[in-house]
């Protein structure tokens, strides 16, 4: 099966499909034996060099990273915000499995596998996620119905999903709610939260489908490969072989 050379050698650390296009617009690529034009694709068979230097693929990477708060997801932010990818030793390929937005913390996974990542965050899939939520004031009973039952109007013309809810912790002014949900929108739990009159004043993701956050092995700021049951559970919640 044939894919594209930018991303052929992004998997074996060349460094990202933007850097692989220049090396390959400069010439500096060759596909068994010839100089490789932009666009081109490459299969399992075909030897492809970078200044000489015969590269392959390498093979698949998995991380979980327990995430601070105050740094992004993404590689490149306008306003010069902390970036996750600043500090951690990961190649360019590998990219995180959704995201978590600024202010969130908790478990994050990246992987090197497209495949998997875009498995695990189909919709269709329903992985679950989960997340214990700090608001400001305590649910009503109303409130909790609405959250169980879904269809909260969320701007956007959206409407949440059904979540499963349990209030662990009520406090004078704070509760501490963990909830459940399949389906990982753009700040879901934030945007419904809300909407019923209870901002959210701290997130945590501590389930990502089969994995789950130890903050005690995984302290935050800690990254570590991910270990081989925890791959095989991966690729079995996505419907994939490894």
């Amino acid at each position: 099966m044939s894919e594209r050379l930018n991303r052929y050698l992004a998997r074996a650390g060349v460094g990202s499909r933007r850097e692989a296009d220049r090396l390959i617009a400069a010439g500096r690529v060759t596909i068994n034996g010839a100089v490789a034009e932009l666009g081109a694709r490459v299969g399992p068979d075909d030897e492809v060099r970078v200044d000489g230097r015969l590269v392959r693929p390498l093979a698949h990477q998995h991380f979980l990273y327990h995430k601070r708060r105050g740094e992004l997801c993404t590689r490149r932010d306008p306003a010069g915000r902390p970036s996750i990818y600043d500090h951690l030793p990961i190649a360019p390929h590998v990219q995180s499995i959704g995201r978590l937005d600024f202010q969130t913390e908790g478990l994050l996974l990246l992987t090197s596998d497209g495949a998997l990542a875009r498995a695990l965050t189909d919709p269709a899939r329903g992985i679950v996620r989960e997340y214990r939520v700090r608001v400001r004031g305590h649910l009503s009973e109303q409130a909790l119905a609405q959250l169980l039952a879904g269809g909260v109007p969320i701007g956007r013309n959206e409407l949440s999903e059904p979540w499963e809810v349990v209030v662990e912790v009520e406090t004078r002014s704070h509760s501490w709610l963990r909830v459940r949900l399949r389906r990982g929108r753009w700040r879901e739990v934030r945007r419904t939260l809300a909407a019923l009159g209870h901002p959210v004043a701290r997130l945590i993701r501590t389930r990502f489908g089969p994995i789950r956050l130890n903050p005690e092995r995984d302290p935050p700021g800690a990254l570590r490969p991910l270990n081989r049951r925890e791959r095989m559970a991966l690729y079995r919640a996505a419907g994939l072989r490894p």
